[in-house]
Order: C-alpha cells, then sequence, then structure tokens
C-alpha cells in the first residue's frame, strides 16, 4: 500500500485521570487536559508516527475546537480532508481514566455525524492505497458515507480494515450487521467487541469467526495475545508485560503498527508483534496519541 487513508471520527478528548473511584453527588479532584481524540484519527496519527504516509477524513464544526483539532493532525504529519459543517460543533467526548489505566468515554459526536459521502469523493481510494474505517464512523449519521468510501474502495482496488470501535454501540447496531458491513475487511476488534460479533469463545476462535464473515479479523487480549486469522489458520502473538498510564487510544495504536508492519511486508506474526509495541506505548502516555 503507497498511503493508508483513514475514515471517522475526529474528537477532542477533555481527560480526567481520577485518583481513584468517582465521589458521587460530591467532587473528586483530578487533573483534567485536553487532548486530540476520535479512533480514526488517533490510528492516523500512529501511522504517521511509524513513518507511513497517512491522510485523514472528517469533518469538524466551523469554531475553535475544530480548527484546533485539524491543525494538529497536519502537525502529526497527517495529510488532511476535513470538512466544516455550519451548524455542528466539533465532536467532543470526556474521558474518565481510573487508577489503573482503564478508560470510560462519553462522547458527544456533533459534526462526525454529518460526514457525507460528497466528502469521502475528494480522496482517491484505489490499488496501492489502504482505507481504514473507524467503527464509531458506522453507528451513526456519517454511515452511508463510511460505507460509501467502503464501496469505492472496493471498486477501486485498494484493501480495507475496520475498527469494531466499542462494545456497547456494537451491541446497539447488531453484530451481525456490522459484519455484513465488513465483507472484504480486516476487521480489529478487542474481546469484548468480539464476544458481540460472533459470541464469547477465546480470542483465537473469535477471530477465526469474524474472518469467516470478513476476510481477515484481528482480535486483541490487551495484556494478553492478539490473534489473527483469515477463516482458517490462526496465529497467535503473546504481549510483552507494560505498566498502564493510561489505555486510551491503545486500540487505535495496535492497528497503526499492525498495518504498518503489513505495508513494510511482514507476516501477520510480525505485524501482530508490531502492534503490541506500538499498543505498549499508547498506553505509557496520557491521552489517545503518541506523546
Amino acid at each position: 500500500m503507497s498511503r493508508v487513508i483513514c475514515l471517522g471520527d475526529l474528537m477532542v478528548d477533555v481527560l480526567a485521570r481520577l485518583p481513584g473511584p468517582l465521589a458521587l453527588g460530591s467532587d473528586t479532584p483530578a487533573e483534567i487536559r485536553w487532548t486530540g481524540g476520535g479512533s480514526a484519527a488517533n490510528t492516523a496519527c500512529w501511522l504517521a508516527a511509524d513513518g507511513v504516509a497517512v491522510s485523514f477524513v472528517g469533518r469538524v464544526g466551523a469554531d475553535v475546537p475544530g480548527r484546533a483539532a485539524v491543525d494538529a493532525l497536519a502537525k502529526a504529519g497527517v495529510r488532511t480532508s476535513v470538512s466544516v459543517d455550519p451548524e455542528l460543533p466539533t465532536g467532543t467526548c470526556i474521558v474518565l481514566v481510573d487508577a489503573g489505566g482503564e478508560r470510560t468515554m462519553v462522547p458527544s459526536t456533533g459534526a462526525n455525524a454529518a460526514l457525507s459521502p460528497h466528502d469521502v469523493d475528494a480522496v482517491p481510494l484505489d490499488a496501492g492505497s489502504h482505507l481504514h474505517v473507524s467503527g464509531y464512523a458506522l453507528f451513526g449519521g456519517a454511515r452511508t458515507a463510511a460505507l460509501h468510501a467502503m464501496d469505492r474502495a472496493r471498486a477501486g482496488g485498494a484493501t480495507i480494515s475496520l475498527g469494531a470501535a466499542s462494545a456497547a454501540p456494537l451491541h446497539t447496531i447488531g453484530g451481525s450487521s456490522f459484519l455484513d458491513w465488513a465483507a472484504g475487511a480486516t476487521v480489529f476488534a478487542n474481546r469484548d467487541e468480539a464476544e458481540v460479533l460472533v459470541g464469547g469463545a477465546d480470542g483465537a476462535e473469535q477471530a477465526r469467526r469474524i474472518a469467516g464473515r470478513s476476510g481477515s479479523a484481528v482480535v486483541t487480549g490487551g495484556e494478553r495475545s492478539a490473534a489473527w486469522s483469515d477463516g482458517s489458520a490462526v496465529i497467535e502473538v503473546a504481549a510483552e508485560p507494560v505498566a498502564v498510564l493510561d489505555s486510551t487510544g491503545a486500540g487505535d495504536a495496535f492497528a497503526a503498527g499492525y498495518l504498518a508492519a503489513r505495508a513494510g511486508g511482514a507476516d501477520p506474526a510480525g505485524a501482530l508483534a508490531a502492534g503490541h509495541r506500538l499498543a505498549a506505548r499508547a498506553c505509557s502516555v496520557l491521552g489517545g496519541r503518541p506523546g
């Protein structure tokens, strides 16, 4: 692949690193920072950090956060094709990170939901390029644009990958519908997302089942192993132990590491190992992007 095109969500994250449990109905003082966010945008930044030529396609509001979000992508080395919505604000997400590094998100999609097929048509999707779509783009108003981009990629000979994004919205739309949209794509999912898609088997079996519907799949297990399958063969690679500061963006970084390695000619095992390395780096910084 000569270039990766990441399509989907661009967010502004308001990240609170909690010292302990929330004091419901009262105050919980915490370290708070504003960071760039959005699964597709995060993946683009990790790809750029790994030396891959990458573009991002998305939509922001006509506001200061939107301009700052696009500038941050450009500074990270990502080429941008971002439309501006005249009414909806830039997407924002409250990210609560607990003392163990686990994150809980409260998103407001904003302008991301208004991404249109016309916005997608500005980007070439042909043989030699790779389209990576965030699952968040399939959960709401941007679905038509995302499916249009995937159809264009298939017609043009580009390869495709699709992030499963998050278990709760996956459950809402239904795992079978999601896998129907994923035909011909490499699906990235963690164990919880894979359970929604195909049931609660172990990661290797989940990868095999997902790949049976999509073509290939990667199922990650956090601090455990990650599994790749093409529907018949399965390869697992264990993760190295890592001290987790913040797990925000770890899945996005894993996908970027895997895709970058595959673009460089790595086999599935080598790509899984590369994904683990970039995910470990993501866990060592606050926020979902390279520090």
